[in-house]
Order: C-alpha cells, then sequence, then structure tokens
C-alpha cells in the first residue's frame, strides 16, 4: 500500500482501527465486515481538505448534493445485508464517491452499483480503480430501475431515502435475499425487507438522515 493509501496521521491506518474499535463499541459484531472497513482507505474518497475528517463519525460532502454516509451507517447498513451470510451478487443504489461499494467488494463475489450522476460514477471508477479493486461494476442510470440484466440480487442497499420501495428493486431481490434501505421524507427510518418463497416481510430500524432518491433520467 503506498503512502496515499496507507495515510498519515488523521488518515493513517491506526487511526482506521480506531474507527473500527468505535464501531464495536458502538454494536457492529460482524467481524468480517469491519476487518473490510479496516483495510479500505476511507481518506482517498473524500476531497483532500476533509481527508483528515474521514474517519469520524460523520456524514461528509462529496459534491452535487451528495453525502458519503458516516461509518457507523455504513457498517449498519452492510451487517443487515449481510447477515452473517456470503453475498453473491449485490447491487448497491447511489454509488457515491464509491466508498461503501469498495467495503461491499469484500462481502459479496460480484458487485452492481448504479449512480444517476455521471461525474460522481467518474470518480468512483477513478477511486475503485485506484485500490484495484475488480469484482465492482458501476452503471449509470436511473437507480429505480435497478439492473434487471444483472439480477437476481442477494443484497440490495439503497444509498439515499425513498418514500417506497421500488417495484422493479423488490423483483429483483433473490428468494432469501435481503435489502436495507432508508425511508421516509422528513422522518426517515432503515428499513430491512426479506423476500420469502412467497412473499416480503417488512421491518423497521434505525433513525437515519439521508438526502433524498430522485426519480427520472441519469444526470
Amino acid at each position: 500500500m503506498d503512502n496515499r493509501h496507507a495515510g498519515i496521521g488523521m488518515t493513517s491506518q491506526r487511526t482506521r482501527l480506531r474507527m473500527v474499535e468505535r464501531l464495536r463499541d458502538q454494536g457492529v459484531r460482524d467481524e468480517i465486515l469491519l476487518a473490510a472497513m479496516s483495510e479500505i482507505p476511507r481518506h482517498i474518497f473524500v476531497d483532500e481538505a476533509l481527508a483528515h475528517r474521514a474517519y469520524e463519525e460523520l456524514a461528509l460532502p462529496i459534491g452535487f448534493g451528495q453525502t458519503i454516509s458516516s461509518p457507523r451507517i455504513v457498517a449498519r447498513m452492510l451487517e443487515m445485508a449481510r447477515s452473517g451470510r456470503t453475498i453473491g451478487r449485490a447491487l448497491e443504489v447511489g454509488t457515491g464517491c464509491g466508498y461503501q461499494a469498495a467495503v461491499l467488494s469484500r462481502l459479496a463475489t460480484e458487485v452492481w452499483s448504479v449512480e444517476r450522476i455521471s461525474q460522481l460514477v467518474m470518480k468512483a471508477r477513478l477511486n475503485l480503480r485506484e485500490l484495484r479493486i475488480q469484482n465492482v461494476r458501476l452503471k449509470h442510470a436511473d437507480g429505480h430501475l435497478g439492473m434487471k440484466e444483472s439480477a437476481p440480487f442477494d443484497a440490495i442497499i439503497l444509498a439515499a431515502a425513498a418514500t417506497h420501495v421500488p417495484e422493479a428493486l423488490l423483483e429483483q431481490l433473490a428468494v432469501g435475499g435481503r435489502l436495507v434501505m432508508p425511508m421516509g421524507t422528513r422522518d426517515q427510518f432503515l428499513t430491512l425487507i426479506e423476500r420469502t418463497e412467497q412473499s416480503y416481510t417488512q421491518t423497521t430500524l434505525d433513525p437515519v438522515r439521508f438526502v433524498p432518491m430522485v426519480l427520472g433520467a441519469p444526470s
């Protein structure tokens, strides 16, 4: 790992390990997930001026009105999506800067990630390429539509808040699969959808705050 990846001071491996310890203290129990978060240098996914804050419990701006979620929220969503299982195919809706997709790449065999803002797709692609991550495929598209051509998915993660579960994503969730998303407008809650042989179950979890999911064609 070169100096940029390893970081120094507030972006060092030691700081990353302190973040992981904090996540353990906050109740994250998935050691495979925690190992992945200790390996991925979060600071390279944010602007250099914010790199020293990358491992704090903060959501940070990444441009275009979007944010990178706080470490606890990333850990919580991925822990719920994985639920101790090996994930075959995963879909992320809302690539952003690519950080969550990078962590997910350590938890799933294949990752597809959809982003509607073309500049963020380019930024995420550069970040993932720099880390030589090869099992993540990015697509510039409307996330409400998912990726029918690559379905079904064992896990689907939405990184923006919606008022309802997009029908296309329900259809693309494999039987036994888990979909994790923030739901609501002013009051938002992390929501878990599980697909059974006959139907779906829905569980409301923690209160959260995400940018809203935008309908329509990509920009």
